[in-house]
């Protein structure tokens, strides 16, 4: 097996940052022997000698509880789980740190290539590198290493919520809920059928009746159903029956499938207020959420995982780029 030694632009372009040589208050020093006591010999290889760790086998890479990242050597707050997000790279992402003192940034020039490193500002532990290719508000992918990290969970003040929409190829939908802030997970599956249980390839034959849904679990007070909604609207063509683009039957359907009463008025009043700017019918469905069968597991978070597949290229990442255009207007205020 061999081991990814740094965490790289998914471009290949790699933009240092403007090196931060932020003081902090209570700093940690300890010798060579004193760490070594102190952290496993991984921790103490990536947190003290600037190691990376293998793309895709550390424990935070997709952990989802709320709460907050500290740096596995002094404690140090670094980055809040709600300013995570998944970037596909195989490490922990997050698009900003708890705060501008929390940490470091350090011009590397290591491995040939110019970098921005990210330290713990606390004990000066290396923690992963900044990249300028991440989502908005701050267009930043902080890549850091798990082993760094240690995890304080925090109660949830609200009960998350569940949302389950059908819009053609789940693939598509997954990886669009999948960018919204407030959005905990998303599973994709199938419901509305008969068939319990049912694989991949009877949905696909068209006799089990079920749709290809993504099911969205999310903190309300983050997101509101309303926001994700909209989403729903955008990702698919909500006037064509039991079809998107080249895909047809009655499984890529348009529906929404409504979890309370307040959803499905919420839905009914998002539908009509689209209806009044749409030349054509919306044949979107509107029914109770029945049972939600998971699809088999190379299913989920397909396209952060298959980005190089033609349809990925040819079909999810144009719908994904127009989201992030919507999402970045949508912060911009426009």
């Amino acid at each position: 097996m061999v081991c990814i030694t740094s965490c790289l632009n998914t471009t290949g372009q790699v933009t240092a940052q403007k090196e931060e040589t932020t003081t902090m208050k209570n700093k940690i020093i300890r010798t060579d022997a004193e760490w070594k006591k102190t952290l496993t010999p991984e921790q103490y290889r990536v947190l003290r000698t600037g190691g990376t760790e293998c793309a895709f086998t550390g424990e935070y890479y997709k952990y989802k509880d709320n709460g907050v990242y500290i740096c596995a050597g002094c404690g140090n707050e670094v980055f809040r789980s709600s300013k995570k997000f998944e970037s596909g790279t195989g490490w922990p992402s997050f698009f900003e740190p708890v705060d501008k003192n929390c940490i470091t940034e350090k011009r590397d020039t290591s491995h040939g290539m110019v970098r921005t490193e990210v330290l713990c500002s606390r004990c000066d532990g290396h923690l992963g590198h900044v990249f300028n290719d991440g989502p908005q508000p701050t267009g930043l992918r902080y890549c850091i290493n798990s082993v760094s990290l240690a995890f304080k969970t925090i109660a949830s003040s609200s009960k998350i919520e569940t949302a389950t929409f059908g819009s053609g190829c789940f693939w598509c939908s997954d990886a669009a809920f999948r960018m919204l802030e407030g959005v905990k997970s998303v599973e994709v599956g199938y419901m509305g059928g008969e068939t319990r249980n049912p694989t991949y390839k009877e949905v696909c034959a068209g006799n089990s009746g079920h749709a290809e849904v993504s099911q969205v679990k999310f903190d309300p007070t983050s997101i509101s159903y309303d926001k994700i909604l909209d989403i729903f609207w955008k990702i698919h063509d909500p006037t064509s029956l039991n079809r998107q683009g080249a895909d047809t039957g009655t499984q890529y359907r348009s529906a929404i499938f409504y979890h309370s009463p307040e959803q499905k008025a919420a839905a009914e009043k998002s539908r009509d207020e689209l209806q009044k700017t749409m030349a054509r019918k919306i044949v979107t469905e509107i029914t109770p959420a029945a049972e939600f069968f998971k699809a088999e597991d190379y299913h989920q978070d397909y396209y952060n995982n298959n980005q190089q597949l033609p349809y990925c290229k040819a079909v999810v990442q144009p719908k994904i780029e127009k989201i992030k255009e919507h999402l970045n207007k949508a912060k911009a205020g426009k």
